[in-house]
């Protein structure tokens, strides 16, 4: 008997696998959606890469529909999305944020028009914003305003009006850097004492899934890691 269910957008990536892996260890029925597949999701719908936002919607929840049927889920997760850098001035400004609003603010709303369907009343959705588009983001202009998009868009999804079934909460999550294989890569003289490990955000989601120490609905939860203890501050 599974715990409750689970859908995370983004399963295959570095923090979507390490939540998989955390929550299907508790029991939980955890699906995944992403370009490649998740072998430790107990379903996987995999979304084509070329295809349009409307294209991507109707496949996906046709998938859904046959994968779910009537049953709803406890939690839908998103934290698909990625990096690109760049000022308005440089080459690649306008190609970096088409790449910026396709990887975070899609999935975002995609992953939203899917709660509204099949999450639980009470059940949660959380979203991937950034710490650093609270403010202005010159030198990656795209990624701040992709993911400022989805702090509006949390926010909206909390309001009575929002569309999400009764009780349920809107929630961002809002790291600096978070501790990735690729960031490690990167990044390799880096103090990793100040990022964000991976199992602290699974171990996070899986308190907010069981309705343990939940914020606010609507809020924007700054993950703050100094000398590797992370604390919280909302918005």
């Amino acid at each position: 008997m599974a715990a409750g269910k689970i859908l995370v957008y983004g399963g295959k990536g570095a923090l979507g696998s390490t939540c998989i892996s955390f929550l299907t260890a508790q029991k939980y029925w955890v699906g995944s959606i992403d370009l490649t597949r998740n072998e430790v999701a107990n379903a996987n719908v995999i979304v084509e890469r070329d295809a349009t936002i409307l294209e991507q919607e109707s496949q996906i929840l046709k998938e859904l529909e046959s994968v779910l049927g009537s049953e709803k889920l406890d939690a839908v997760i998103c934290v698909a999305g990625g990096w690109a850098g760049g000022s308005s001035s440089s080459d690649d400004f306008v190609k970096n944020t088409d790449l910026m609003l396709k990887q975070s603010v899609s999935s975002s709303v995609l992953a939203s028009s899917i709660a509204s369907k099949y999450l639980k009343p009470g059940g949660i959705l959380v979203l991937t914003g950034a710490k650093a588009a609270l403010g202005p983001t010159p030198g990656m202009i795209g990624y701040g305003l992709a993911k400022a998009a989805i702090h509006h868009l949390t926010k909206s999804l909390a309001d009575e009006n929002g569309g999400l079934p009764t009780g349920a909460q809107a929630l961002s999550i809002l790291p600096v850097t978070l501790d990735t294989p690729m960031n490690r890569k990167w990044m390799p003289k880096a103090d990793t004492s100040t990022w964000t490990p991976l199992e602290f955000v699974a171990e996070l989601f899986s308190k907010w899934i069981k309705n343990e120490e939940r914020p606010p609905n609507g809020s924007l939860v700054q993950l703050n890691t100094k000398e590797n203890k992370t604390t919280l501050e909302f918005e």
